[in-house]
């Protein structure tokens, strides 16, 4: 299934570029997704191109309980962002990956960092998820995409919260 999800923040790009580089900032958008636990690593840096590798548990909860057979009592969660160095106006593109353990399900795909016409930075991210399990992928899908879908949005609320301290 295809997956589009566009976020709002209200900083330019140059910060909010800054900001996910930040693994404090990373450890806490982690933490804001429901994580039961997580790690972070972040190379490079916010001035050229960076990665942001975090892995993290979640609860089922969010997910419907006739599914839950197929991922069992939690989602083990790595995820991969690698941004390109920044162009004139201080957007980026990059790559995006999201695996859970112990369920077949992937989404690969782009993100992208913009300016917006109201001084603030849209975030998007634009992928492919796919889950390998006979006759259920589509379901597992269905509720793959709805807990990474929420976690992205606990993740922006997250970062706004940061970047409203920072002004």
């Amino acid at each position: 299934m295809h997956l589009t999800e566009t976020l709002r923040l209200s900083a330019d790009p140059v910060t909010v570029a800054r900001l996910l580089a930040d693994p404090e900032y990373a450890r806490a958008a982690v933490r804001a997704s429901g994580a039961l636990d997580e790690h972070v690593d972040v190379t490079g840096d916010a001035d050229g191109a960076f990665t942001v590798t975090t892995r993290r548990s979640l609860p089922t909860d969010q997910i419907p309980s006739h599914v839950r057979g197929f991922v069992g009592s939690r989602l083990d969660v790595r995820q991969v962002a690698a941004w390109e160095a920044p162009g004139g106006a201080g957007e980026r593109i990059g790559t995006v990956v999201v695996e859970i353990a112990g369920a077949p399900v992937r989404m690969h795909g782009t993100t992208a960092l913009a300016a917006s016409p109201d001084g603030g930075t849209l975030v998007r991210y634009d992928g492919d998820l796919r889950a390998a399990i006979p006759l259920f992928g589509s379901t597992v899908e269905q509720a793959a995409a709805g807990a990474i879908r929420a976690a992205m949005v606990a993740e922006a609320a997250e970062a706004q919260r940061w970047l409203s301290t920072e002004s």
